[in-house]
Formats: structure tokens, sequence, C-alpha cells
């Protein structure tokens, strides 16, 4: 049988977090022969990864010949936010159950997206199931270490400024390493009703009255991760953005928007003419708030407690085997 054409001109388009759509060129001859498609993908990383020993031996992802461009997905073997490289082999499966194959394409690379606003509702939906009941609390706090504050003081004009995310949490989200921001806890301890005095990253805290950052007027309040780290307890990362702000465009875009006043994680409403404030008790919220804070809004000093570092998300990776804060796409 007539040898088939290398495969040439491989385009690469409709990339998602899970999926992408690949077409290439190959004659005209080859076009009614050919039965399958072999395609050898792997992590960029891995970019050196040995080619297959036999011509008859088929690639990693084997498909039925198709009319390009074809879809490739599977949350299996694609991840978000991650960089590939692709090549591809055309084939003839013959009488006797052999192949006749092309020779390999060039390698092209591509990125895989983020999570896209339905990826994120589905995250949300999952933790909305084990958020818990809604406590009240009336500060944000924020806590690091005195040199932090110190620094601050000295060099940021009392003003603590909006930093880049880090890549904690889920790989696919699309605030690490995009979104500026500043990270807030308002978790309170059940039997007391304020602020725990533990904390994973210093022991100094800043807490700033609820009202000064969080208003229903004023104020957008988005969902953006829920992941855990090999660990019982989950964590919630929320956004919360003055309208109109480069964050609050940036979130809009991208992340499911909450209710102020009715959604499961952090509520903000009118009661009896007061505004009052209630986090989920059974997950730990991260709020993220886009804009510089002032010290001079709210109160430094000194916790009792230890400085847990055990508990620290820095750059903190997701459980990936996790059923209660994973979804069925790239992981």
């Amino acid at each position: 049988m007539e040898l088939l054409s290398t495969p040439h001109s491989i385009e690469i388009n409709n990339i998602t977090c899970d999926s992408f759509r690949i077409s290439w060129v190959m004659d005209v001859g080859d076009l009614d022969r050919v039965t399958h498609y072999f395609i050898d993908l792997n992590k960029k990383e891995n970019k050196n990864s040995n080619k297959f020993k036999h011509r008859d031996v088929p690639t990693k992802l084997v498909a039925k010949a198709v009319a390009l461009p074809m879809t490739v997905r599977g949350h299996w073997f694609l991840s978000p936010r991650t960089e590939y490289s692709v090549a591809v082999q055309t084939a003839v499966k013959q009488s006797d159950g052999e192949y006749l194959v092309s020779g390999w394409s060039e390698t092209v690379e591509f990125c895989t997206g983020d999570y896209a606003k339905e990826h994120l509702a589905q995250l949300q939906e999952k933790a909305e199931l084990i958020s818990g009941r809604m406590l009240r609390f009336s500060v944000f706090y924020r806590n690091h270490t005195k040199e932090y504050f110190q620094y601050v003081r000295m060099h940021c004009g009392n003003v603590m400024k909006p930093y880049l995310k880090d890549n904690s949490g889920s790989h696919g989200s699309p605030t690490s390493g995009m979104l500026h921001g500043i990270f807030f806890s308002c978790n309170t301890e059940f039997n007391t009703g304020q602020p725990p005095q533990d904390s994973p990253y210093g022991r100094y805290r800043f807490q700033v009255p609820a009202q000064r950052l969080f208003t229903p007027n004023t104020t957008n309040l988005y969902f953006a991760d829920f992941y855990c780290m090999y660990t019982a307890y989950h964590y919630v990362v929320l956004v919360l953005a003055p309208k109109g702000s480069a964050g609050d465009r940036f979130c809009q875009e991208r992340l499911p928007q909450l209710d102020l006043s009715c959604n499961k994680f952090l509520t903000c409403g009118l009661e009896e003419g007061e505004l009052v404030y209630r986090h989920a008790q059974d997950v730990i919220l991260e709020v993220i708030y886009t804009e510089p804070v002032d010290l001079s809004l709210g109160v430094l000093g000194e916790i009792s407690g230890h400085q847990l570092m055990s508990l620290s998300t820095a750059d903190a990776k997701k459980d990936p085997s996790c059923k209660t804060c994973n979804i069925s796409v790239g992981r």
C-alpha cells in the first residue's frame, strides 16, 4: 500500500480548561484512506518524552478519523492552565489489524485555559452543600508579622496595598496569578463569636469594622474558589470589590456574582434598621479585597494565641482526589 503523507500545518484553537480543537493538513489522496488519528500529547515540561519505538504501535490518544477540526476533550489527561505539546500521526487500519502509519507531524505547543464561569458555578454548588449555618460577625481581620505592619507604616504611607494572588487553591481558578487584592478573614469562634486567637500568618492582627469594606451600595461580592489541602476542613475564596473598580471589572468577566443579602457564604443585610453581617460556620472563608486599605480604618494589635504554620494556605496545593471539592472538568 502506498505510504501516507506526513500531517503538517497543525492549528490549535477553542482552548478551554479541559479541551481543545485541532486540525492539520494532509494530502488529498489520503483523505479517503485514513481510518485513525494518533495524537501524542505531553505536558510541556516533559517535552523530551520518547516517541514510540515501533511505527505500528498507537500513541497515547487514538481516535477514529473524523472531519477536521476535531475536539480533544478529557479531564483525566488535560489540566487547566497547563502547557502542552502535541504532534499527530495518521493511520490506515489494515485487514490484518496492523496499521500503516504516516510520519509524525511537527510538534506545536499550547496552554489550556482557566475554569470558566460554569465550572466555578459547579464548585460553588459543592461549597454550598457544606457551608453550614450563618453566624454573625462584625470585623474583617488580617494577620501578619510585626515586620509587615512596620513596613506598611514606614514605606507605604500607612496603606496596605493589593498584591498578586498566589497559586493556592484550585489549579483552574482564574484569580491565581491574575487578581490583585488583600486577604482578609472573618470567621469567628462558635463559642465566643470573636475571631480566633491563633493564626498561621503572624501574631499581629489588623481588624477593620465590616462596614468599612462591605456595604450593599458600594460593593460587589464574587465566588472564586473551593478547595482543601488533604484535610477535613475546606476553604472558600470570595472576592469583595468596590463597584466599578478594576478588580470589579476583572471579576464580572470571570467569576459568579453572589447576592449580598442571600448566599451561603457571606452576607450583608438590614435587620431592624441595622446592617448585619454573617459568615458560613463550616467553611474557612478567605476574602480578597481588591483595593488598598489604610490602617487608620481599623485597629492593630497582638493576638494571644499561637502561629499555626501548618494551617497556612500560601501556595497551597488542592487535594485532587477529594470528592467534596473537585468537579469533573480539568483538574
